[in-house]
């Protein structure tokens, strides 16, 4: 079971450092084998906004940058500002449920190699590209000692981003057939919204989505709303945190590189949702996401929570306490 009562539990904000290269060969673009990046300019942006908002937060980094030394200098930046560097896979294949154990098994070998040379750090979170899960990969994330696993996307709208991704990408029929588990599966909207015990042994962070209604309420959603109303992805967000309060969900909320970049920085990625909202628009919402987030939860990387979730209480022989989560195993 779950060792803290649920009012010790904080709140985490995570950033999958998605690369230019990774979003376009997702979208089946050619040139992303050069494997261009934006690290360089969009991590100092990154940087600035968590140091304004005084937060610590866990950067999924992709094991094929961290392999590139153009990309060190960025990594070691955040490390240097005491970000916790976690596991996005090495090449960032949404169809990582479909790799046999001989395939997972070398690119954790990879993945962790370049991402240990090039931050210094030894990944104990893990996060699926798109979303992308399987119990085999639970158990090798259990076999290699990591701590957490944050790749469930509880939402309702899963199969409908799915569905618009696939509507405008220019991907052939059998790469679709590959990509069918992007954004995770109907079924995972019915999982937890809070931290539990995934399978024995991995505790499972999940993003959180709006509790209730079950829609997405990451900051790429929220910039999605805001190309058409700023206003309206304002208020979208604080009606999520003040459901957040009432069912004592302390929010688990997921950024990403373009949620600080416009078509602008990065042309080639124009057909991303919102790059067409200024990046101080975007950052400007960012900053009140952060802001609301701290002024009513505490704060802590997902590798604190995963940490203080598990670790042994000595309870005070003065009080009793019973706490108000059960770790129990949930296989998905």
């Amino acid at each position: 079971m779950l060792n803290r009562p649920l009012n010790r539990i904080q709140a985490s904000v995570s950033l999958d450092l998605d690369n230019q290269w990774a979003y376009m060969k997702t979208q089946g673009l050619d040139g992303w084998q050069d494997f261009p990046s934006y690290l360089d300019l969009v991590t100092p942006r990154i940087l600035d906004t968590m140091r304004r908002a005084g937060l610590r937060i866990t950067v999924f980094v992709v094991g094929k940058d961290a392999s590139l030394k153009k990309n060190h200098a960025a990594l070691q930046s955040l490390t240097e500002e005491g970000h916790e560097i976690a596991n996005h896979s090495h090449m960032h294949e949404p169809w990582l449920h479909l790799y046999n154990e001989k395939e997972l098994e070398a690119e954790f070998d990879q993945s962790e190699e370049a991402i240990f040379e090039a931050t210094g750090q030894r990944a104990r979170g893990f996060r699926g590209p798109g979303f992308s899960t399987s119990a085999a990969v639970r158990d090798l994330l259990i076999r290699r000692g990591y701590r957490y696993d944050a790749s469930l996307f509880p939402t309702v709208m899963g199969p409908v981003a799915r569905a618009y991704f696939f509507f405008t990408s220019q991907l052939s029929p059998e790469e679709k057939a590959k990509r069918k588990g992007l954004y995770g599966n109907f079924s995972n909207a019915f999982s937890p919204l809070t931290p539990y015990q995934i399978q024995p042994g991995l505790l499972e962070i999940p993003v959180t989505t709006m509790p209730v209604f079950r829609t997405p309420v990451h900051l790429s959603y929220l910039l999605f709303l805001a190309q058409y109303s700023m206003p309206l992805a304002r208020a979208y967000w604080d009606m999520a945190v003040g459901l957040c309060r009432l069912t004592d969900v302390a929010p688990s909320l997921l950024l990403h590189p373009t949620d600080f970049l416009d078509a602008t920085d990065v042309p080639a990625l124009g057909f991303f949702p919102a790059m067409k909202v200024p990046a101080e628009k975007k950052i400007e919402l960012v900053r009140h996401a952060l802001s609301s987030l701290r002024s009513h939860w505490g704060t802590a990387t997902m590798g604190q929570v995963a940490h203080d979730l598990t670790a042994p209480v000595h309870p005070d022989p003065m009080k009793t306490e019973t706490p108000k989560f059960n770790l129990q195993p949930n296989r998905i």
